[in-house]
């Protein structure tokens, strides 16, 4: 057991109100920890604290009781005998009446009162008593806003943990909450209050029990509240909002059927303010009380409920329909939050009593007065726009009558369905025995479109009706419908119609004829059901009236685009429904034509439009998507063997498209959907077998560097995409076609052991530089664990390449070795090669290259071979310049690789690219060219050094053809960070003390650098990083090919100037910032530098006027020159500018 005198330390320190509150609370805990851990009982606390509990001091007596009641709020589950808790109670019962001590008591009751079953609850009579006490001894509405709540709690718990116990005080409990809850303006107090009013009406049920009497004084407390307005300060009660508040009332308003006689003139009262809050609050409230208060009551406010929701829906539905293709999903409005409620209410009333309501909407003379004024006009822009707003609420309402219940559907077909045919001309009698060949059914005339629009919210009802139900479809197929009669009746006349109209617009046709044509047929063709409702015939011939729009005319893009986008509809209704009865319609008429076009020589539509319509289709459902795919590569093997064998330039330029949608449709959606994994992995095997079975590639292809880029993109989505097994067949397969290639004598070099560079590799086929290109994409895109064969064969292969300039063989390169670094941590290696390894064969590759010596020397030192080896390949690759270039770009994606693993090799890379940067080395480089004149050597020079400071963009850059997650790269977090905080102080040292002409090439290294790197790492090192922004945009200002990296440092810039640290940081620069911005306001290569310069200005006007004031005439001057600028947006920045510094006075 504890010892007493540290118990007594502890309850002192909580008594005593001069100690700390964190005293306070770890003397509490201490305590609470003791008697969950049994080293303490509450009998043996409660007689130690005996003398603090009745001691006649006021403050040490509260602070006692606090201390009890917060102990007991630690102990909810703690067992303790029905003695303990009943003597607990009893003690607090009674301190009720101590109002110096009530806030310990609240806390003490409510904490006994919330108490877990397993651990001991309070007796039913006790409660009462607790109920009782309160009643008598508490005035809540004068206690402060904790004790208020305290009391609130007290109340709702002793409702809904004892009801029966409570129950029997009954008016007394009654009048007592009301005078308790009666002015109660917190929030957080609201939202108890209003959930006791709904307990309480709960707990007296009967509608002439004890609550009857006192249901007008509780609504009006409530009412006062309606609707919520909330006023509190922003920042305050974060935790409450209006909705927690508004919902709370809501309940509280429908909680007892008794509420009715007031709350509902009250809501259909606010109904007319001009708050939309109001509105909304108002809808939502009736449409619950609806459903508690039941049909009899609500009977009574029928009439007066029906003609206000009436006025809102005319008022708030929007007078503008969408008429774009996207819309055929919906109904074409524009959400609004009014006219939603109040047509979900209406729903909920027609549900409860059809008859009653469905005979006020059908009598309704403003309906009435709709119908008859849209007979006056033939075109739907012909109505004027208060009329046109009426007419859309007419159909929001018949819609959503129509949906509400198979009843109200068939009263809104039998008034309405036949009075709509009627004004389109439609009969009867234009139907089953006349639809397969009587033509007289095509109406010459236009079809009135405010009757076509209502049609069309009656018959989208009555489907969504069926859709959402499958009993009421089998129900109705055993009954005699009048919706089913008149939809069966009506539907060949409404199909032949508007089919007819669809194909022959006219030239005086307008969006919402074509709109409203596509939309009645796409309604029929998704009725539920297979062939029931609409024959198979009228089905088929919507699909043959789609199809021909799709398929031949594209000249009206509206209607071609509205009449793909049902298509693709159909197709997902019978995917999603399993509507197998029309899915082989669908596959024959839809799919297999839309897919022929991929092949098809006729270009009277533009070959994009038709692989989106056949992208568009295949979306709609898996098994269409299966066909589209084999269409599409059916085509493209077509047309690719057009390429390698004949050159053709149509067959280029149309596979270009092909590779392009299977590039960048069907693969993201393959990757997405299941049951596809087979699919990539056959298209990049066939692509393989296709170049394996052609030997001779056509040598003056059209467009072949267009053809094979789209194409290497294609291999590597589908690559990527497949698993590890299926990626190691489809390495497998390219290299076998890649080693049995004569330019390619992978095995004998394998064998040989010396790698010998043959002089054929540079006098390669065409076939040749396919199947090296693609294989580099199959590599640029496996996993890190699939298999590779041979990688130091492949290695040299990628390296002789990549000298000639095939920046694929880069990027290849820099894929391998940066997965290749996963295998070695792990442990698994290919052909027996390491990272290490890989690197060694990829530096000595490489540094021969920047070698001073004799080619004879490099020779032997690189090779140790006396007949044909790497020197004599190269020099047929180029001068040693180009080889240079070459060799940094591989370097640069190889070291990219290395970098994003956080390998330490990629120092290497980096010394190299410094070392280049330097022109202490131009000595040694421009010897090797010894007839060349000195100013082509110095240009020369220059090129190698601008492609050494690039390597550190492709190093630190994000790249879309390589080394991302979308090829699995392996990226260590945070490696752009580690790099710069790595390399930025030794560039800078280097460039204080380079020479001019070193100087400008570090700088743009630096640049590429920081404009890569995240923002947030920037700022922390502003003040050291700023200099060397600023001697970069000074340096790289002169040429026009920097002007990207120029803007990019602005953009850094910017950002840090927008940043509160970067300001502070950038205070001891400010005069060189302008200065260098005033100069860039001029910038001639780039509208956004100019653009963004004068943005920066602005945001140093923001610095602190001390710094910025004697800058500012130089900044007007430099702005009345921009607002002269060609280029609008410049303008505009610069009188924001000049608005800005002048305030600087």
């Amino acid at each position: 057991m504890a010892e007493t005198s540290q118990l007594i330390q502890h309850i002192e320190y909580f008594v005593d109100s001069s100690h700390s509150q964190s005293h306070q609370a770890a003397s509490l805990e201490a305590i609470a920890s003791l008697l969950k851990n049994n080293q303490l009982t509450i009998e043996t606390l409660v007689r130690e604290m005996e003398g603090y509990l009745t001691t006649t001091d006021n403050l040490i007596r509260s602070r006692g009781i606090l201390l009890l009641g917060e102990v007991l709020g630690h102990l909810a589950s703690k067992p303790l005998d029905d003695a303990a808790i009943h003597s607990l109670i009893g003690f607090f019962t009674e301190r009720l009446a101590d109002w110096r001590a009530l806030r310990g008591t609240l806390v003490g009751c409510l904490a006994l009162l919330r108490r877990k079953s397993s651990g001991g609850v309070v007796s039913g009579s006790d409660a009462k008593a607790v109920a009782e006490s309160f009643l008598q001894n508490l005035l809540v509405q004068s206690l402060g806003q904790y004790e208020r709540k305290l009391c609130f709690e007290i109340l709702e718990c002793l409702l809904e943990r004892y009801p029966n116990a409570v129950a029997s005080l009954g008016d007394n409990l009654i009048y007592g909450i009301c005078e308790a809850v009666d002015g109660e303006k917190d929030p957080h107090c609201l939202v108890l209050t209003f959930h006791i009013i709904e307990v309480l009406s709960r707990l007296f049920p009967d509608p002439v029990g004890p609550l009857a009497s006192f249901a007008h004084d509780l609504f009006e407390i409530l009412g006062c509240y309606f609707p919520i307005h909330f006023t509190h300060p922003k920042g305050e009660d974060v935790d409450i909002k209006r909705d927690d508040l508004a919902r709370a009332l809501m309940l509280a308003f429908s909680s007892t059927p008794l509420f009715e006689p007031f709350a509902v003139p009250l809501l259909l009262e606010k109904l007319s303010s001009s708050l939309p809050s109001a509105k909304v609050d108002s809808l939502r409230y009736l449409s619950d009380c609806t459903v508690k208060y039941g049909v009899d009551r609500m009977a009574k406010h029928g009439e007066a409920i029906w003609f206000s929701l009436k006025d809102v829906v005319f008022t708030s539905v929007d007078s503008v329909l969408s008429f774009s293709p996207e819309s055929l999903e919906g109904l074409g409005l524009p959400e609004n939050e009014i006219a939603a409620e109040a047509l979900s209410l209406l729903e909920k009333l027609i549900v409860q009593n059809t008859k009653f309501f469905l005979d006020l909407i059908v009598s309704d003379k403003d309906i009435s007065m709709i119908f008859n004024t849209i007979s006056s006009y033939n075109t739907y822009h012909e109505i004027p726009s208060p009329s046109k707003q009426r007419l859309h609420a007419v159909g929001r309402i018949l819609s959503t009558s129509a949906k509400a219940s198979k009843l109200s559907c068939n009263r809104v077909f039998e008034c309405f369905f036949g009075r709509l045919m009627d004004i389109l001309g439609l009969s009867v009698s234009n139907s089953y025995a006349h639809q397969s060949s009587d033509e007289s059914i095509l109406i010459s005339k236009r079809f009135n479109s405010g009757a076509l629009y209502l049609c069309i919210e009656v018959l989208s009802a009555c489907r969504d009706l069926i859709t959402s139900s499958e009993t009421v479809l089998e129900a109705s197929a055993h009954t005699e419908e009048t919706w089913m009669y008149l939809l069966q009746s009506f539907s060949p006349s409404l199909t032949m119609a508007f089919c007819s109209a669809s194909i022959c617009t006219s030239e005086d046709s307008h969006d919402a004829d074509m709109y409203f044509g596509v939309k009645v047929l796409l309604i029929l063709a998704t009725f539920p059901g297979g062939f029931l409702l609409i024959s198979k015939s009228v089905f088929e011939k919507i699909l043959l009236t789609f199809v021909s729009i799709v398929n031949v005319d594209c000249s009206n893009k509206l209607l071609w685009k509205l009449a793909l986008k049902a298509l693709v509809q159909i197709g997902s209704f019978i995917e999603r429904y399993h509507e197998s009865e029309k899915e082989p319609s669908y596959m024959a008429i839809v799919v297999e034509r839309i897919v022929s076009l991929a092949s098809l020589g006729d270009f009277s539509i533009p070959y994009p439009l038709r692989l989106e319509a056949l992208t568009e289709i295949g979306t709609s459902g898996q098994s269409y998507m299966l066909k589209v795919v084999q269409g599409l590569e059916e085509a493209i093997y077509a047309n690719l063997s057009e390429v390698y064998v004949h050159g053709s330039t149509n067959s280029a330029e149309i596979v270009i498209e092909l590779l392009k949608c299977y590039s960048d449709k069907v693969i993201p959606w393959i990757c997405c959907a299941k049951g596809f994994e087979e699919v990539p992995l056959q298209f990049a095997i066939n692509i393989w077998n296709q170049i394996e079975n052609i030997m001779v590639f056509n040598e003056t292809q059209a467009n072949k560097r267009g053809v094979l880029d789209v194409m290497m993109k294609a291999i590597k989505l589908a690559v990527a995409s497949c698993s590890e097994e299926k990626q190691n067949i489809i390495v497998q397969k390219s290299y076998s076609i890649l080693s049995s290639s004569t330019s390619f004598p992978l095995k004998e070099l394998f064998q040989q052991e010396r790698f010998l560079i043959v002089q054929d590799v540079d006098n390669g086929s065409c076939r040749d530089e396919w199947i090296l290109s693609l294989f580099a994409a199959v590599i640029i895109a496996v996993r890190p664990q699939t298999y590779i064969l041979n990688i130091r064969t492949i290695l040299y292969l990628f390296m002789t390449t990549l000298l000639k300039g095939n920046v694929v063989a880069a990027h290849a390169l820099g894929s391998l070795v940066n997965k290749l670094g996963l295998k070695s941590t792990e442990g698994h290696t290919s052909s027996d090669c390491t990272l290490d390894e890989a690197m060694d064969i990829i530096l000595k590759l490489s540094l021969w290259i920047f070698h001073n010596n004799s080619s004879s020397d490099v020779q032997a030192k690189v090779i140790g071979v006396h007949d044909i080896g790497l020197i004599n390949s190269s020099n047929a690759v180029g001068s040693s310049t180009s080889l240079q270039i070459h060799a940094v770009i591989g370097l640069a994606w190889i070291g990219k690789g290395l970098l994003m693993l956080g390998h330490e090799k990629v120092k290497d890379m980096t010394t190299i690219f410094l070392q280049c940067l330097q022109s202490s080395r131009r000595a040694d480089i421009s010897h090797q060219e010894k007839g060349i004149e000195n100013n082509y050597e110095l240009d020369l020079h220059h090129s190698v050094m601008k492609s050494a400071a690039d390597a550190f963009q492709i190093l630190m850059g994000d790249s879309e053809l390589c080394l991302n997650r979308e090829f699995h790269a392996v990226i260590r977090p945070l490696y752009k960070q580690r790099f710069f905080s790595t390399m930025m102080p030794l560039l800078q040292s280097l460039i204080m003390k380079s020479e001019p002409l070193s100087r400008t090439f570090l700088l743009r290294a630096s640049a590429h650098i920081i404009i890569d790197t995240p923002l947030i790492v920037v700022l922390g090192d502003t003040k050291k990083i700023i200099p060397m922004l600023l001697d970069g945009l000074s340096a790289l200002s002169h040429d026009i090919l920097d002007k990207d990296v120029i803007y990019g440092l602005l953009l850094v810039l910017s950002g840090i100037l927008m940043d509160k640290n970067g300001q502070e940081a950038v205070l001891d620069s400010a005069h060189t910032i302008v200065n260098c911005l005033v100069d860039l306001i001029q910038y001639p290569h780039m509208m956004l530098v100019r653009e963004t310069a004068i943005q920066c200005l602005v945001a140093v006007s923001r610095l602190p006027h001390a710094r910025i004031y004697p800058m500012r005439t130089q900044v007007h001057r430099a702005i009345i020159k921009a607002l002269d600028d060609p280029k609008r947006a410049v303008r505009q920045e610069a009188v924001r500018c000049r608005q800005a510094w002048a305030s600087v006075a």
